[in-house]
């Protein structure tokens, strides 16, 4: 598929595609010389399937050690798009621990990033006195026996917008307000999930989030110690960041097309410092 402007010529279409990935072996999402980095390995195949250079615009520029299910990510190109074989191509070309589970073009103003309106993770623990089974040991987090109801409670008293400064780690001129839209937990057996979705996520918020709660649930803290936190303008110390393996981005909502171009231009206006950039990577 290829598009062509008023005189034949053809010109560069927008391209989405919906990523998943195990963090474990990557240092992260975002490109860096000589590391093995998400961006990285999905450039490089993507550059030689379509034999053109591809630079990826993404949702949430994840940590080291983080996972995905639902990322997110666009690119131009100029080369002829055919879906299905792409996808094929590229299941056989990229290695086990990332896929490209979808791919479609999408109107010229969506943009991974700035078009998002929401991003969700969850956070993976088992409370198992043997820890995690081997076959989850990538992606979940052993912890000591917890108090879910205090979880709960604690994890309430930080949803709406506020600065979560305390829960940040600073990027110079970066804004650390955010809407906290949903924190909340459930368990299955001896897993304790934490769901947890926002506009967007400031640098190491998540998994700072679940480790002040979880001092909350194993009773070493109160909930509202952890609501004081808000009234905090730096990251404080006393909050333990949780390991990246647990964490996984699940899914990135966008608005209907028509919406995309006001979008955008909003989250510009709340994001014009260039070290914003990378402000969901968790």
């Amino acid at each position: 598929m290829t598009m062509s402007d008023s005189s034949g010529r053809t010109v560069a279409i927008r391209v989405r595609l919906d990523v998943s990935y195990d963090g474990t072996d990557f240092t992260g999402w975002a490109r860096q010389p000589e590391l093995r980095t998400v961006q990285g390995v999905l450039e490089e195949s993507l550059s030689k399937v379509l034999r053109e250079p591809i630079q990826l615009t993404v949702a949430g520029r994840t940590d080291a050690g983080v996972h995905a299910e639902g990322q997110v990510a666009h690119f131009d190109t100029a080369a002829g798009l055919d879906v299905d074989k792409l996808l094929h191509r590229l299941a056989r070309f990229l290695p086990k621990d990332v896929r490209v589970t979808g791919i479609r073009p999408v109107p010229a103003d969506f943009d991974a990033r700035f078009s998002a309106i929401r991003r969700h993770y969850v956070y993976r623990l088992t409370s198992a006195p043997y820890g995690a089974s081997p076959l989850q040991a990538r992606s979940v987090v052993p912890c000591r026996p917890v108090d879910l109801d205090a979880m709960r409670e604690a994890s309430r008293k930080l949803l709406g917008l506020h600065d979560f400064a305390a829960f940040c780690r600073r990027r110079e001129g970066a804004t650390t307000v955010r809407e906290l839209q949903r924190f909340d937990w459930d368990r299955t057996g001896d897993l304790l999930t934490a769901h947890v979705s926002a506009d967007a996520f400031c640098w190491s918020m998540v998994r700072s989030l679940v480790g002040g709660v979880l001092a909350v649930g194993e009773g070493r803290r109160t909930a509202e110690w952890i609501a004081g936190l808000l009234n905090e303008r730096v990251r404080s110390s006393s909050v333990t960041v949780a390991p990246a393996h647990g964490l996984s981005l699940i899914a990135v909502d966008y608005p209907p097309d028509e919406d995309l171009a006001t979008r955008n231009a909003q989250t510009r206006e709340m994001r014009t410092v260039p070290s914003a950039e990378g402000c969901c990577g968790d």
